[in-house]
Protein backbone atom coordinates (compact mmCIF):
# COMPACT_ATOMS: atom_id res chain seq x y z
CA UNK A 1 0.00 0.00 0.00
CA UNK A 2 1.28 3.48 -0.88
CA UNK A 3 1.32 5.84 2.09
CA UNK A 4 0.42 9.49 1.60
CA UNK A 5 1.68 10.53 5.06
CA UNK A 6 5.48 10.58 5.31
CA UNK A 7 8.02 11.07 8.08
CA UNK A 8 8.69 14.81 8.43
CA UNK A 9 5.22 15.92 7.24
CA UNK A 10 3.48 18.78 9.04
CA UNK A 11 0.12 17.37 10.24
CA UNK A 12 -2.91 18.30 12.31
CA UNK A 13 -4.48 15.87 14.76
CA UNK A 14 -8.20 15.66 13.94
CA UNK A 15 -9.37 13.26 16.70
CA UNK A 16 -8.39 12.42 20.25
CA UNK A 17 -7.22 14.37 23.28
CA UNK A 18 -4.85 16.57 21.20
CA UNK A 19 -7.48 17.44 18.58
CA UNK A 20 -6.68 20.62 16.64
CA UNK A 21 -2.96 20.63 17.47
CA UNK A 22 -0.27 20.50 14.80
CA UNK A 23 3.09 18.80 14.78
CA UNK A 24 5.70 17.03 12.69
CA UNK A 25 5.63 13.27 12.15
CA UNK A 26 8.56 11.67 13.93
CA UNK A 27 7.99 8.04 12.90
CA UNK A 28 5.62 6.05 10.70
CA UNK A 29 4.73 2.49 11.81
CA UNK A 30 3.26 1.05 8.60
CA UNK A 31 2.63 -2.44 10.00
CA UNK A 32 0.20 -1.02 12.57
CA UNK A 33 -1.16 1.94 10.48
CA UNK A 34 0.12 4.33 13.13
CA UNK A 35 2.24 7.48 13.32
CA UNK A 36 4.12 9.21 16.14
CA UNK A 37 3.81 13.02 16.20
CA UNK A 38 6.55 15.03 17.95
CA UNK A 39 5.42 16.22 21.39
CA UNK A 40 1.79 15.08 21.00
CA UNK A 41 -0.31 12.26 22.53
CA UNK A 42 1.95 12.13 25.59
CA UNK A 43 1.42 9.29 28.07
CA UNK A 44 3.13 8.28 31.32
CA UNK A 45 5.14 5.08 31.06
CA UNK A 46 6.46 3.11 34.04
CA UNK A 47 9.87 1.62 33.23
CA UNK A 48 11.54 -0.94 35.48
CA UNK A 49 15.19 -0.42 36.37
CA UNK A 50 17.65 -2.62 34.52
CA UNK A 51 21.34 -2.90 33.73
CA UNK A 52 22.49 0.32 32.07
CA UNK A 53 19.38 2.43 32.71
CA UNK A 54 17.37 3.80 35.60
CA UNK A 55 13.74 3.09 36.22
CA UNK A 56 10.93 5.51 36.92
CA UNK A 57 7.92 7.19 35.37
CA UNK A 58 8.63 8.78 32.00
CA UNK A 59 6.51 10.81 29.60
CA UNK A 60 6.64 9.37 26.07
CA UNK A 61 4.82 9.98 22.78
CA UNK A 62 2.27 7.27 22.04
CA UNK A 63 1.38 6.30 18.47
CA UNK A 64 -1.77 7.69 16.85
CA UNK A 65 -3.79 5.90 14.18
CA UNK A 66 -2.97 7.28 10.71
CA UNK A 67 -6.64 8.14 10.12
CA UNK A 68 -6.56 10.57 13.07
CA UNK A 69 -4.06 12.93 11.42
CA UNK A 70 -4.24 14.99 8.22
CA UNK A 71 -1.47 16.72 6.30
CA UNK A 72 -1.58 20.53 6.37
CA UNK A 73 -2.03 22.45 3.12
CA UNK A 74 1.21 24.49 2.65
CA UNK A 75 -0.70 27.55 1.36
CA UNK A 76 -3.82 27.75 3.56
CA UNK A 77 -2.46 25.95 6.63
CA UNK A 78 -5.64 23.87 6.95
CA UNK A 79 -5.85 20.07 7.05
CA UNK A 80 -6.42 18.47 3.66
CA UNK A 81 -6.45 15.15 1.84
CA UNK A 82 -3.43 14.20 -0.22
CA UNK A 83 -3.66 13.39 -3.92
CA UNK A 84 -1.09 12.48 -6.54
CA UNK A 85 -0.48 14.26 -9.85
CA UNK A 86 2.08 13.98 -12.61
CA UNK A 87 3.70 17.15 -13.93
CA UNK A 88 4.41 17.82 -17.63
CA UNK A 89 7.95 16.46 -17.28
CA UNK A 90 6.60 13.20 -15.79
CA UNK A 91 7.59 13.74 -12.15
CA UNK A 92 5.14 12.50 -9.54
CA UNK A 93 4.10 15.04 -6.88
CA UNK A 94 1.70 15.16 -3.93
CA UNK A 95 -1.05 17.79 -4.10
CA UNK A 96 -3.63 19.01 -1.59
CA UNK A 97 -7.22 17.89 -2.26
CA UNK A 98 -10.60 18.67 -0.76
CA UNK A 99 -13.04 21.51 -0.22
CA UNK A 100 -11.36 24.85 0.54
CA UNK A 101 -7.85 23.73 -0.33
CA UNK A 102 -5.45 25.44 -2.70
CA UNK A 103 -4.55 22.38 -4.80
CA UNK A 104 -0.89 23.27 -4.36
CA UNK A 105 2.05 20.87 -4.39
CA UNK A 106 2.98 19.37 -0.99
CA UNK A 107 6.80 19.00 -1.07
CA UNK A 108 8.55 15.85 0.12
CA UNK A 109 10.12 16.43 3.55
CA UNK A 110 13.88 17.16 3.54
CA UNK A 111 14.44 14.63 6.36
CA UNK A 112 13.71 11.77 3.93
CA UNK A 113 16.85 12.64 1.94
CA UNK A 114 19.05 11.93 4.97
CA UNK A 115 20.03 8.26 5.23
CA UNK A 116 19.73 6.74 8.71
CA UNK A 117 22.60 4.32 7.99
CA UNK A 118 25.44 5.67 5.82
CA UNK A 119 26.47 3.80 2.69
CA UNK A 120 29.62 1.71 3.21
CA UNK A 121 32.78 3.17 1.64
CA UNK A 122 34.89 0.00 1.91
CA UNK A 123 33.97 -3.16 -0.01
CA UNK A 124 32.70 -5.92 2.25
CA UNK A 125 33.18 -9.70 1.95
CA UNK A 126 29.95 -10.16 -0.04
CA UNK A 127 30.58 -7.30 -2.50
CA UNK A 128 31.56 -8.11 -6.09
CA UNK A 129 35.11 -6.94 -6.92
CA UNK A 130 35.35 -4.02 -9.39
CA UNK A 131 37.46 -5.95 -11.93
CA UNK A 132 34.65 -8.53 -12.28
CA UNK A 133 32.03 -5.78 -12.53
CA UNK A 134 33.86 -4.03 -15.37
CA UNK A 135 34.71 -7.27 -17.24
CA UNK A 136 32.88 -7.56 -20.57
CA UNK A 137 30.89 -10.81 -20.43
CA UNK A 138 28.92 -10.64 -23.68
CA UNK A 139 29.79 -9.44 -27.16
CA UNK A 140 26.64 -8.74 -29.23
CA UNK A 141 28.45 -8.89 -32.62
CA UNK A 142 30.06 -12.31 -32.23
CA UNK A 143 27.53 -13.75 -29.77
CA UNK A 144 30.36 -14.75 -27.42
CA UNK A 145 29.18 -15.24 -23.85
CA UNK A 146 25.64 -16.34 -24.77
CA UNK A 147 24.54 -19.37 -22.71
CA UNK A 148 23.69 -22.62 -24.53
CA UNK A 149 19.98 -23.21 -24.11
Amino acid sequence: MHWKILRGDNVMIIRGKDKGETGIIKRVIRSQNRVIVEGKNLVKKHIKQGPGHEGGIFTVEAPLHASNVQVLDPVTGKPCKVGVKYLEDGTKVRVSRGIGTSGSIIPRPEILKIRTTPRPTVAGPKDTPMDLVLEKMYDPKSGKGMPDL
